[in-house]
């Protein structure tokens, strides 16, 4: 998620640009004058600096954010081995979109569609169609509009009118969803959840489709939960009432948590291009595909789900290019990361990573439910992404999740507390994203100093804790006001990804 930055008034500005002078300056970052003075902000600078007082003034500012690596938070990879970290910043400065200049970096990208394709059992026709994109998002939404541009084609030729498309899909869609919709003046068409049920219901999901809908949504892993919805059975109800009423509404799947999750911990679950009415899935390859952001992928079944008229064909920069992507210019170190992945890994090592996500995150849940404290609302056993979501057992205690979530902060630990999607939005989750670089033992670490937290929580009266509770929640002036305007406006409460 990117949040809009707002600009600075003048008043500010030229305070900012009157300590800044063109004195000399001492090579030594800490004895020199821009130790004492405020490091330019909103306005450039009318003199240079030199090349290290810059880079140690910025990685200074850096080392206030969070660690990655105690990040929960983020399903984002935040390890990568050196030698994809070498190639990546050997090919750091290639172009991917200049195909003449970079051929071998195209063909790249042509043989990781190929790899996910086939591990999504895309027929064997040689029709499949694919491309990289920045993040799952972008590839989402490559997707969305293919499909309303075919909805829109079929009208067209019916004769009727197409003012109206709507989508259809669980209200626990990350935010990106929501955002395809209003870009794209699509009705948005929830199937709500309720207690114990935190995925879509097929049933539900497949009567609220009408003439105007262009496509069924699934998620294979709830950003909330981390279940995967059950696409088969989506497909079975929807090829029934396709045939009953003449329309041709597909199924897109967002794999973008268990596209490199599922086949390789639970390979007999169908969720694919196995099913007749999966047309399209978008899957990130800066998530589970473990590469460094950004990267993500959309894949169609066949052309003939991908109309022509959205794929533009240039010349201007040395040779004929089929083009269909939101943005233009993007890193080829990212597709080339992909790739060393994918040849690096084999089918046997992302099986036995996956493996082991998996029975770190069941461990930590049963750690969880021992301590009494936690409710657990995630699945086990290969049955959705490695995560944990939980809550906190007791209902008649003064604190909540949330406050969990902010003191445990001071242990450095970072984890994501929230509320549920629409219609169950009383409760509040806490949840851990199982990655790489979350261990046993540092799996052991979190749950002791989760501990620490509970027993701090439970011992401090309810009036100290609501002083603190106010005094300490001055981050939330950090938010975006972008975001908060977006979530006001929104059917969902919070952004969660």
């Amino acid at each position: 998620m990117v949040y809009l930055s707002r600009l600075i008034s003048d008043s500010h500005l030229d305070k900012e640009k009157e300590v800044h002078g063109s004195e000399a300056f001492s090579t030594s970052v800490y004895g020199s004058r821009w130790d004492i003075e405020p490091i330019p902000k909103y306005s450039l600078p009318d003199n240079e600096m030199p090349a290290k007082i810059a880079y140690k003034l910025i990685r200074d500012d850096l080392q206030l954010d969070g660690n990655p690596v105690l990040n929960l938070a983020a399903f984002l990879t935040t390890y990568m081995e050196e030698e994809a970290e070498k190639l990546m910043a050997e090919n750091i400065s290639k172009n991917f979109i200049d195909y003449e200049e970079y051929p071998m970096t195209v063909e790249l990208q042509t043989r990781c569609v190929n790899i996910i394709a086939n591990l999504f059992n895309a027929p064997k026709n040689d029709d499949a169609i694919g491309v990289s994109t920045v993040g799952s998002s972008e590839a989402m939404m490559l997707a969305v509009l293919a499909m309303k541009r075919l909805w829109k084609k079929r009208r067209e030729a019916e004769g009727k009118p197409t003012d109206k498309p709507n989508i259809v899909m669980s209200a626990s869609v990350q935010v990106c969803w929501e955002k395809a919709a209003r870009y794209f003046e699509i009705e948005e068409k929830f199937v709500y959840l309720s207690e114990g049920k935190y995925i879509l219901d097929p049933e539900k999901a497949v009567e609220l489709v009408d003439e105007n809908t262009i496509g069924i949504a699934v998620i294979l892993g709830s950003t909330y939960t981390g279940h995967y919805e059950d696409v088969k059975a989506v497909n079975d109800l929807l090829l029934a009432k396709n045939k009953k009423t003449g329309w041709d509404v597909p199924i897109h799947v967002d794999a973008a948590s268990g596209g490199f999750v599922a086949p390789f911990v639970n390979p007999d679950l169908v969720w694919d291009f196995r099913l007749e009415l999966v047309r399209s899935i978008n899957v990130s390859g800066h998530k589970y595909g473990l590469c460094y952001p950004g990267i993500g992928w959309a894949l169609w079944k066949s052309k003939k789900y991908l109309p022509d008229e959205l794929v533009f064909n240039i010349n201007y920069l040395g040779s004929n290019q089929a083009s269909f992507t939101l943005n233009f210019s993007k890193n080829a170190s990212n597709v080339i990361s992909q790739y060393y992945v994918l040849i690096r890994l084999g089918r046997q090592g992302f099986t036995s990573i996956m493996e082991n996500l998996m029975g770190i995150a069941d461990y930590l849940a049963s750690r969880l439910e021992a301590t009494k404290k936690f409710e657990i609302l995630s699945d086990r056993n290969g049955n959705g992404v490695p995560l944990v979501a939980f809550r906190l057992k007791a209902k008649d205690i003064h604190y909540d999740e949330f406050d969990v979530a902010h003191r445990i902060r001071e242990h450095q630990w970072i984890v994501p507390s929230y509320t549920m999607a629409p219609n169950i939005q009383h409760i509040k989750v806490l949840r851990v994203v199982v990655r790489e670089d979350f261990s046993r033992e540092r799996c052991d670490l979190f749950v002791a100093d989760l501990m620490h937290t509970i027993d701090y929580l439970d011992k401090v009266d309810k009036e100290t804790l609501h002083i603190k509770r106010n005094a300490g929640r001055s981050w939330k002036a950090l938010k975006s006001i972008s975001l908060m305007t977006f979530n006001s406006q929104s059917h969902k409460t919070n952004g969660v990804c």
